[in-house]
């Protein structure tokens, strides 16, 4: 679990501006380390501070030490990939003094190839409460809330579902599967284990997420903001809608509607330079 000092276990909480942080996911409750206030707090986090990637498709650093995570995802009108979220959520966690280790975990979609383990999460133990729990909290899509990691858990929070599964892995290493509830049924998100991980190990797999040429994320624009009501997703021109139902809608934009659709829908506003090329990014080849 979270540890103080500087021999890199720690998440920088002493120096994260709390009430900035608080105030940007509109989060006025208790500040004690208990399940109740997890809860609140990622309910929070999730539903107000968006994903983008914008900076790895403009061939920008995307530094995680903790001040330039606040200055982009606190203090900016921009989003952040998992590894800025979980980065931002972890030093609040600390410093509210909860019990918590960072973990990562392999996207898989239903894709048979195996992907890299490049998503951050977080397993967090709250003062009042002894079962571990999963904060997913960069992801995109939710959850809104944390989710128990037991096997066969299932929750539903405002109509978004989710379930947790446990598997037999390599050498009794056990594998932990998170699953969404889709218009096509259960979609296996991705897969993890309780090994801990560490700021530096953070900065490892971000480096590879947006700086190496067969990412994803270096490649087209990808953003979404979610919500107890509807998930937006922007992945290049293509704009869709989920719903708690299972239900979507889609349509392409144009680049001209960009600099709208992110700020209206998105929430994140970029500069006029930066908007240019992510306008020259969606125009047909």
């Amino acid at each position: 679990m979270s540890e103080a000092g500087n021999d890199g276990r720690g998440w920088s909480g002493d120096r994260l501006d709390l009430d900035a942080y608080l105030a940007r996911i509109g989060y006025e409750g208790e500040r004690t380390p208990t399940l109740g206030v997890l809860r609140a707090l990622q309910r929070a986090h999730v539903t107000s501070i968006p994903f983008e990637n914008g900076n790895a498709v403009l061939g920008k650093p995307v530094a995680l030490d903790l001040e330039t995570v606040q200055d982009r995802l606190v203090r900016g009108s921009r989003g952040g990939y998992c590894y800025e979220h979980v980065v931002l959520f972890a030093s609040a966690l600390e410093r509210l003094g909860f019990a918590f280790t960072g973990l990562i975990g392999r996207v898989t979609l239903r894709n048979p190839k195996i992907l890299p383990a490049t998503h951050a999460l977080i397993a967090v133990r709250p003062a009042d409460d002894d079962r571990l729990w999963l904060c997913d909290v960069g992801f995109g899509s939710g959850p809104l809330e944390p989710i128990e990691i037991a096997d066969g858990v299932e929750v539903d929070f405002d109509g978004w579902k989710y379930r947790v599964e446990r598997r037999d892995g390599v050498l009794g290493i056990d594998e932990w599967w998170l699953h969404q509830r889709g218009e096509d049924g259960w979609l296996d998100r991705h897969t993890f284990t309780l090994l801990p991980q560490y700021p530096i190990d953070y900065a490892v797999g971000s480096h590879f997420v947006s700086t190496h040429s067969r990412s994803p994320f270096t490649a087209r624009l990808f953003t979404q903001k979610f919500s107890a009501t509807h998930h937006h997703r922007l992945d290049g021109a293509t704009w869709t809608t989920f719903r708690p139902d299972g239900s979507s809608t889609e349509r392409k934009i144009e680049p001209a509607e960009l600099e709208r659709v992110l700020a209206e829908e998105f929430e994140i506003v970029v500069e006029k330079d930066e908007l240019v090329q992510l306008e020259q990014g969606l125009a047909p080849a």
